[in-house]
């Protein structure tokens, strides 16, 4: 009786969440920060190299997924507390995806960025035009960011409109070293000057050794960071074995064992958002953006 009305309440809800956009509009500052929260999301997904996956999109898969593993979870855990938080967590694992994919992409493009550099130092020292220089890299640049260069060229030439060119490819980059190195050029392209190619090898050898520091660095504390998730993701193993016992599974159903699996879920969380927050490297934002 008390799982169906658990189950109803849940039902409930989700009906309501569903229903609440049409039912209760957003307006005034609430629409302003919906629309904050999607540019922040729309970021994630350009600086995670997905740019043309929609909102609602990932919205459905987040909503899907939690549904479907809640209910997996409680076909072979019968807890009904577990399988909240293991839908709860497939609901926000499309969501870490984007996020582990948009620092892998900027760990990647770490090591890349200062071999565009050099192409654009190449290209300005041979007497090419900066416009000109940049559109080089839809070739001769990294493979990774050819694309984004070639809209940069079609772009501007359907505008020859340097400034918005620009402004684009910053968008479809959306790296703040990138929009360090675009705005240099911006600058010297609007202001003038003979000191862009010397500029550009500083921030090129600033930008190598700041890859190799952090290289070192992330690596060194890798088995740190692996030695603590281990730590952390070990009672919640041993829950799930525990549970999969039908004396242990009617334990866990009542008050108090819920009050104690969403206690221990409350430390976890802590700790483990704790550990991330101490560990952290600071990382730069986009400034120019």
């Amino acid at each position: 009786m008390t799982l169906t009305v658990v189950l109803g309440l849940v039902l409930g809800l989700g009906v309501v969440l569903i229903v609440s956009p049409f039912a209760w509009p957003a307006t005034g500052e609430a629409r302003t920060r919906s629309r904050s929260a999607g540019g922040f999301l729309r970021q994630r997904l350009s600086q995670a190299g997905l740019p043309s996956v929609s909102l609602t999109a990932v919205g459905a898969v987040c909503v899907v997924g939690g549904v479907a593993i809640a209910a997996l979870s409680f076909a072979l855990v019968p807890v009904v507390v577990i399988s909240l938080i293991a839908g709860v967590g497939a609901l926000a694992l499309p969501l870490a995806m984007i996020q582990w994919r948009v620092r892998s992409r900027r760990r990647a493009a770490r090591v890349l960025w200062p071999d565009i550099v050099d192409h654009l130092v190449s290209a300005v020292r041979s007497g090419l035009a900066l416009p000109d220089s940049v559109m080089t890299l839809a070739h001769t640049g990294p493979v990774t960011t050819r694309d984004a260069f070639s809209e940069f060229a079609r772009d501007y030439r359907a505008t020859g409109n340097f400034g918005l060119s620009i402004d684009a490819l910053k968008d479809r980059l959306a790296d703040p070293v990138a929009d360090r190195i675009l705005e240099t050029l911006r600058m010297s392209r609007e202001v003038g000057g003979s000191e862009l190619t010397t500029v550009l090898r500083n921030l090129s050898s600033y930008l190598r050794q700041e890859a190799a520091l952090r290289s070192e660095v992330e690596a060194r504390q890798s088995w740190v960071v692996n030695a603590a998730r281990l730590g952390v993701a070990a009672p919640w193993v041993i829950l799930v074995l525990l549970a999969t016992r039908p004396e242990a599974a009617a334990a866990y159903n009542t008050f108090g064992g819920g009050l104690l699996i969403v206690g221990g879920l409350l430390v976890t969380v802590i700790a483990y958002r704790l550990m991330l927050a101490l560990g952290r490297f600071p990382q730069e934002r986009r400034w120019f953006a």
